[in-house]
């Protein structure tokens, strides 16, 4: 399955350090998060050319940046993507010594590693990922809890008082759709430039349409990248839609890790998030599948959270519906009880939620 992993070291501690949103509207993104899903502003930056600010619920470190001139690079991307994801920023402990490394092996560079001072990382540099999406490298002290970007400033201001409902926690996964043939490539970087193993394959059939996955993860398991590519065999569909719509490739969605997925839904549907409906059918076979008591199948079947078990336990999950204008950018709910996979049962039912949503079959829940 393409070229040898690299060797762990020195990319062994690889962690997630936030994601970066270029956005058109900051204040209007930044509400949207704020008053939707529970999140509290951490910080602010900027300059002539942008304005940033940091957000944060549970591990979670979201930055949203809007650009002020054409001059910083968030312009060109929200003119060609729409709002969407940007950089993957990745926490280590020797910025120097992974940069190095995966510039060694290919890795195209963006910044070289700079040393910092006042609130942030101690040193950072940036790397160049899949499509226009990038790497930045953050340093900071060992030991040190989750902080801001270079150059931001801390904020007081808070999230909502009912943000512990919402109950979010760390980012399980990110999906990204590949160009066709892209795939196996894609992998193969990750692999020979960052040590990422590849995990998991899936051949994923939504009626006539048909996609490709790989997934790839960071040596410490803290990162992982599930990468899609349409099936060049099969009808074109929503990952055909998707590259077409977003110009490329991209983040189609967001997984967000959750304690209790139901509690998570049911909180974000009352504060007006709207998740997909799956098949009707799906909760009168899921008995046939996995031992559920009936409270917890009615649970499950009235917030539209799906099932799935696998060798190490069982995991949970859920779509939120699109709101992005190109429809290109949607989030994920999954609560993992010891499951390692991704729900393989359950993936041709998330797609055909998001393929009726896309035709415009069926409606969402709120």
């Amino acid at each position: 399955m393409g070229n040898s992993a690299k060797s762990a070291a020195p990319f062994e501690d690889l962690t997630i350090d936030y994601t970066e949103m270029y956005v058109e509207d900051l204040d209007a993104s930044a509400f949207h998060w704020v008053d939707k899903y529970g999140f509290a502003v951490v910080g602010t930056g900027g300059s002539a050319d942008y304005r940033s600010l940091a957000l944060r619920h549970g591990r979670v470190t979201l930055l949203l940046t809007e650009a002020t001139s054409d001059k910083h690079p968030a312009a060109a991307y929200v003119l060609e993507h729409g709002d969407g994801v940007a950089d993957i920023a990745l926490r280590t402990a020797d910025v120097r010594a992974v940069f190095d490394a995966a510039v060694a092996s290919g890795a195209p560079v963006l910044r070289e590693p700079a040393r910092h001072t006042g609130h942030g990382p101690a040193v950072t540099a940036a790397i160049g990922g899949f499509g226009d999406v990038a790497h930045t490298l953050v340093q900071r002290a060992p030991g040190a809890a989750p902080g801001l970007p270079a150059g931001f400033v801390p904020t007081l201001q808070s999230g909502s008082r009912r943000a512990d409902e919402v109950g979010l926690l760390d980012v399980d996964h990110f999906a990204v759709c590949l160009n066709t043939g892209d795939l196996d490539p894609t992998v193969d970087f990750y692999r020979g430039v960052l040590g990422f193993r590849d995990i998991f394959q899936e051949h994923i059939v939504v009626g006539a349409q048909a996609m490709n996955s790989k997934v790839v993860q960071s040596p410490s398991g803290a990162i992982t990248l599930t990468l899609i590519e349409p099936d060049a065999t099969a009808l074109p569909g929503q990952i055909d839609e998707f590259l077409k719509s977003h110009q490329g490739p991209g983040v189609q969605h967001i997984a967000f890790s959750s304690e209790d997925a139901v509690r998570s839904v049911r909180a974000l549907s009352g504060r007006g998030v709207g998740f997909l409906t799956p098949p009707a059918a799906y909760y009168d076979l899921l008995g046939d599948r996995i031992t559920l008591d009936r409270q917890r199948l009615a649970d499950l079947r009235g917030t539209g959270v799906l099932a799935d078990e696998d060798h190490g336990g069982r995991l949970f999950q859920i779509f939120t519906a699109s709101i992005h204008p190109r429809h290109t950018l949607f989030f994920e709910v999954i609560e993992r009880q010891g499951a390692e996979t991704f729900g393989s049962a359950n993936i041709k039912a998330l797609y055909e939620a998001v393929e009726l949503e896309r035709t415009g079959q069926r409606g969402f829940q709120r």
